[in-house]
């Protein structure tokens, strides 16, 4: 179990901005990040360009013009849950 943390973005178009200039004050090196719902509307955002690896569920990846960026993986819903129980902190951010 990592003890790194996986945030999950779950904000609101109009608040995602702000949600990301707010991880990016308390993400460290290790640390994963996976888009839900109308958060992946901002894949382009200067800080999640500077991000080696985005998580995005597949239900919500058909938001956005295909294909995508090599640094997002795509997950189903067995693979979300392998991934959070990888990680022993957990936090969601809306």
């Amino acid at each position: 179990m990592s003890n790194h943390t996986l945030y999950l973005i779950q904000s609101n178009y109009a608040a995602t901005a702000q949600t990301l200039e707010q991880l990016a004050q308390t993400y460290t090196m290790g640390d994963q990040v996976v888009l839900m719902g109308e958060a992946v509307l901002l894949l382009e955002h200067s800080f999640l360009q500077s991000l080696s690896k985005i998580h995005m569920l597949e239900n919500d990846a058909v938001l956005l013009i295909q294909p995508l960026p090599d640094q997002v993986k795509i997950l189903n819903y067995a693979d979300f849950a392998d991934l959070c129980l990888e990680f022993n902190r957990c936090i969601s951010m809306k």
